[in-house]
């Protein structure tokens, strides 16, 4: 199993040699699939090209993670990875809605 990819024309997963994927990043390649903004929270989804999975199965090349402008606005620390761009589309909507969720409960939190 290749542990490097790049991005195909339609936003598929190619495996390749080092080289190749070095020349794919420096080329300013797209790799964001999804951001999102919100209330001091921000939402990226990235292709990694580089496979996370040690073992195995698929190769996690996507990531989703939350960072907040601000202690306290969310307790958790959050990061997934899959495997396709379909995925990682709906691994980034799962993150924002949990964002949402968890933003919506410490507001209620602080009303009590």
């Amino acid at each position: 199993m290749s542990e490097h990819y790049i991005l195909d024309e339609n936003k598929n997963a190619v495996p390749c040699g080092l080289l190749e994927w070095a020349a794919f990043f420096e080329n300013n390649a797209n790799r964001r699939v999804a951001e999102d903004r919100f209330d001091g929270v921000y939402v990226s989804t990235v292709f990694l090209g580089l496979n996370h999975r040690f073992g195995y199965g698929e190769p996690l090349i996507f990531e989703t993670m939350i960072f907040t402008e601000g202690e306290g606005i969310l307790d958790d620390e959050y990061q997934e990875r899959c495997s396709t761009w379909a995925e990682a589309l709906e691994m980034h909507a799962a993150a924002v809605r949990f964002a949402r969720r968890r933003l919506k409960a410490k507001q209620a939190e602080g009303r009590q």
